[in-house]
């Protein structure tokens, strides 16, 4: 039997290869930052940190866009099968500068083990066709009907997709089948573009005409994980790659990586047959799917998040004068979130280097900022038992960061907008249809998990097992 995490593991693979056959640059690019990953390790360091080179090395995500609810569930149903939940709510129509009418999350394990064996997660888009701000009512009752009429998930697919779901995997034979079919959903239709209607709706937006002006859904792009996305940037330029105008996220700096930094080669003109308004079929060509390449860092609490949301935009010097510039700041501020576990101190007094997040020399920088007692108070059994900082200071914590799992609005807004054909159009004056987490999860009929509640979760539940382990009380903060 194929359990979910092998399920997961072989879609993965399969589809990278069945993308690397449609899109060749894709080739190129996972190639490139093979190299480069292979290069950061040799120069040694603790790359581990964020993640060993076999889960980076494997690790990719993908994005696919839908144009209805009900597509949307079918497609929650075919990652469920994968184990993959729906994580967070992302509005791009607000991100968005350019005409983007799409509400999004990300479909991906929630469970730390099994981010560990496979953490393959899909960006999956939905096209708001009520919003009167992009669509008229007679343009929203075309698409709907144009959409009614489109399978993108055929029956056999989606209840070999209720059982993996429910018995946690598949036989190998059922498996088979389910993989092969999963991979075809998402291949790009060889039908004819009606050009007309995709005109139509690329005057919107081209968003929306590769939503709604095709057959089928398709992965609009596949992304592998580099340990150096600026030189990864620069080493595809060198190659002749057209790359966007940046990369999007935080800056590169001094202090430890955090959330997500994304770039992508611009999207490429590929071959697509079109029907004419005479129904002739000739060739043509579309620029919709691009490669995107991402590095991830450190999860941000709500008050990490807060500083980094006011200084999208800033130079590096502001970040450096703004940010924590060590693991060790980022956890004492509460601004980063961490997995714990027993040091091998025991309340002697000293400071490791060893025995904090910030590598040799941070927890000497750390300790500094406290005084005599409150490092006293670390030791005993005083309240230091309830202190992570002080656990830190002495040695017999030690922390290591918690991967980003998700994603930024922003920065996926800037991906899109950088591989658009134009702008669109935007009814300003007009009203938009609300959207969020609740009215997503009720679509779905599935929980949309918080993510800060997930990474909320392990953090707590780390400290409370390293807690145990060295003999000491239950914070009480740490209940549930």
């Amino acid at each position: 039997m194929a359990v979910t995490w092998e399920l997961r593991a072989a879609f993965a693979r399969r589809l990278s290869a069945m993308y690397g056959v449609e899109v060749p640059a894709y080739t190129t690019l996972v190639e490139v930052v093979r190299e480069i990953n292979a290069e950061v390790v040799a120069r040694g360091g603790d790359t581990g940190r964020l993640g060993g080179i076999e889960r980076v090395t494997a690790e990719r995500h993908g994005a696919i866009r839908v144009g209805t609810p009900r597509e949307l569930r079918q497609a929650a149903q075919v990652f469920a099968a994968l184990g993959m939940r729906p994580v967070g709510f992302y509005d791009l129509r607000e991100a968005a500068v350019s005409a983007v009418p799409v509400v999004s999350t990300a479909f991906r394990p929630v469970d730390a083990d099994e981010l560990e064996r496979n953490p393959f997660r899909v960006f999956t888009s939905l096209l708001t066709t009520a919003d009167r701000r992009f669509f008229g009512a007679d343009l929203e009752r075309r698409l709907e009907a144009f959409l009614a009429r489109r399978v993108l998930f055929p029956p056999e697919l989606l209840e070999l997709a209720r059982r993996a779901e429910r018995d946690g995997g598949l036989e190998e034979g059922p498996a088979e089948r389910f993989l092969s079919l999963a991979v075809a959903a998402f291949e790009l239709s060889p039908e004819p573009v009606d050009r007309a209607w995709y005109a139509e709706l690329e005057r919107v937006s081209s968003v929306a005409a590769d939503i709604g002006g095709v057959s089928r859904t398709h992965v609009n792009h596949l992304t592998p994980r580099v340990l150096d996305i600026d030189e990864l940037y620069r080493r595809m330029t060198g190659r002749g790659v057209a790359m966007i105008d940046r990369i999007q996220g935080p800056p590169r700096w001094a202090g430890p990586p955090v959330l997500l930094r994304q770039t992508s080669f611009r999207a490429l003109a590929e071959k697509r047959l079109f029907r004419e308004a005479d129904g002739r079929v000739g060739a043509g060509s579309l620029r919709v799917r691009f490669g995107e390449v991402e590095a991830r860092g450190i999860a941000l609490t709500r008050a990490g998040r807060a500083l980094y949301d006011e200084l999208i935009g800033e130079p590096a010097a502001v970040w450096e004068r703004r940010f924590p510039a060590t693991e060790r700041g980022l956890a004492r501020a509460g601004l980063g979130f961490f997995r714990y576990a027993p040091g091998t101190a025991r309340g002697t007094g000293t400071t490791r280097g060893t025995g904090t997040t910030g590598g040799t020399g941070a927890g000497a920088a750390g300790t500094a900022g406290r005084t005599a007692d409150e490092r006293e108070a670390g030791h005993g059994n005083g309240a230091g038992h309830h202190d992570p900082d002080a656990l830190l200071d002495d040695g017999r914590l030690i922390a290591r960061p918690l991967v980003y799992e998700d994603f930024l609005p922003l920065s996926a807004a800037g991906i899109f907008q950088s591989n658009l054909t134009g702008a669109g159009t935007r009814a300003t004056g007009a009203g938009g249809t609300p959207y969020d987490r609740a009215w997503l999860s009720e679509t779905l009929e599935r929980p949309v998990h918080d993510p800060f509640a997930l990474y909320e979760a392990e953090q707590r539940d780390s400290l409370c097992r390293a807690r145990a382990a060295l003999g000491l009380p239950p914070d009480p903060k740490d209940s549930p």
